[in-house]
């Protein structure tokens, strides 16, 4: 394993014990709200906290990019994009589908990826160049061909609803042609579950690099495909997604590309 990885995975491992340690003593916990509908907990800034010191203790040089703590400057090209928590509702509500995602960015480049989910001990890992993992074994996404028969993920607007309409006119067409759609509340685990053949696509709007840095790594390397809702490549920047099987993909970009608002083709 990479000795990156390596590090990112037990920065990961921690984070998580620190979240599962936790989970029976949420009546006890201090939450507070960064903006409507949206929380944070003293677990996500522990669990950061976790992440930083294990990877400031081995390349203190390096920029980090956190959820709770923000902009942490470094000295060279290297930059890690972390959420200590993705999912952080889930978790306040004991509902067991919530993940820590870290990703190591350099020169603009995903380098490395690892996803972890506490609660069932899936580790899903990735380096740029050698493919894609679940516990050390080599994952793909499925040979889904089209919409029918697709299963697909997706993240419901519920912070910012100016664009609900045109993530519903998404909804309703894509609902027509698919086996179903699954909304889980973890983006960050929803791009591993296509990355490991669980879901055939994935696409959300307004998400937050520390959302989906891991995930996007996790599915190039698995096979898939992903792009901003108009098929170009400001996903990272933006936080609007599609995910999904080389052939799925245009299938999925098609059914969205009538309910594109100006402010989101780009």
């Amino acid at each position: 394993m990479n000795p990156m990885l390596n590090i990112a995975v037990t920065a990961a491992r921690n984070a998580g014990d620190i979240i599962v340690k936790h989970l029976n003593h949420l009546d006890r916990l201090t939450v507070t709200s960064k903006d409507r509908n949206d929380y944070v907990s003293e677990v996500d800034r522990q669990a950061e906290d976790e992440i930083i010191a294990v990877i400031r203790k081995s390349f203190p040089g390096h920029g980090i990019l956190a959820e709770e703590s923000g902009q942490h400057p470094g000295k060279d090209e290297y930059q890690w994009i972390i959420d200590p928590l993705d999912g952080t509702t889930n978790f306040l509500h004991s509902f067991p589908q919530f993940a820590v995602s870290i990703a190591l960015q350099h020169k603009g480049k995903l380098e490395q990826a690892v996803i972890y989910d506490p609660m069932r001990q899936e580790l899903f890992t990735a380096s740029r160049g050698g493919g894609a993992f679940l516990d050390n074994r080599r994952i793909r996404v499925t040979n889904q061909k089209g919409l029918e028969g697709a299963l697909l993920g997706t993240g419901f607007p519920y912070k910012d609803m100016q664009h609900l309409d045109a993530y519903l006119g998404m909804f309703r067409a894509m609902i027509t042609d698919v086996a179903g759609i699954r909304r889980p509340g973890s983006a960050a685990l929803d791009l591993a579950y296509v990355a490991a053949g669980r879901f055939d696509g994935f696409w959300e709007i307004g998400l937050n690099p520390w959302d989906i840095a891991a995930g996007i790594l996790l599915v190039r390397e698995a096979g898939g495909l992903i792009g901003d809702l108009a098929g170009g490549h400001s996903h990272l920047e933006s936080g609007n997604i599609v995910a999904a099987t080389p052939k799925l993909f245009p299938a999925m970009l098609r059914e969205i590309r009538p309910h594109l608002t100006d402010a989101l083709k780009s």
